[in-house]
């Protein structure tokens, strides 16, 4: 039977790897490339990931230093993340670009704080979408006689467990975001 499961477990596990990146990408005051990652540079006519032009680094807890390989890509990547959301202005020395992250303001970690939130509850819903579907697929099974009532009863169980299981998972990645924005 655990077989069947496969592709529920994988869909789950997904769900809260899209979590994890996402909660990445939230600023938490300190520097994280995690950020950079939506960001896409107007390169060549091409849309392409800060991290494929540039080496980035952290040469301190609130500095990100971005150090693109080729020199004409600095103007492309200063206007990108001007552009972006990430609302910090970019710092251009003419070789490197230097992104300082202020301290976060009690509002703007209340903000963020909300965000993150939100993205737990998205993935909540995700997987009890997830378990709605593997519930589906084992009912038709039963009502086709291809599994027994006991069985379903079972896989319903197990079903409910895994799903149980992500959720506290994804509880667990949230309250590690919350703490790390609620540090000063």
């Amino acid at each position: 039977m655990s077989a069947d499961y496969k592709e529920f477990t994988d869909r789950m596990k997904r769900t809260t790897e899209v979590l994890t990146a996402q909660l990445a990408a939230v600023r938490a005051g300190r520097a994280n490339a995690g950020v950079l990652d939506p960001i896409q540079v107007e390169y060549y006519g091409q849309p392409t990931p800060i991290q494929q032009l540039a080496t980035v680094s952290v040469p301190d807890p609130r500095t990100l230093m971005i150090q693109p390989w080729d020199a004409s890509a600095l103007k492309s990547i200063e206007k990108a993340i001007q552009a972006s959301e990430l609302g910090i202005n970019p710092q251009n020395d003419g070789r490197a670009i230097r992104l300082v992250f202020p301290p976060l303001t009690e509002e703007r970690r209340r903000e963020l704080v909300k965000q993150v939130k939100k993205y737990g509850e998205e993935s909540k819903v995700a997987v009890r979408n997830i378990r709605r579907d593997a519930i589906d697929k084992f009912k038709k099974q039963q009502k086709k006689s291809e599994i027994t009532e006991d069985d379903y009863k079972d896989v319903e169980k197990d079903i409910q467990k895994l799903t149980d299981d992500y959720i506290k998972e994804i509880d667990k990645i949230c309250e590690k975001k919350d703490k790390e924005l609620s540090e000063i």
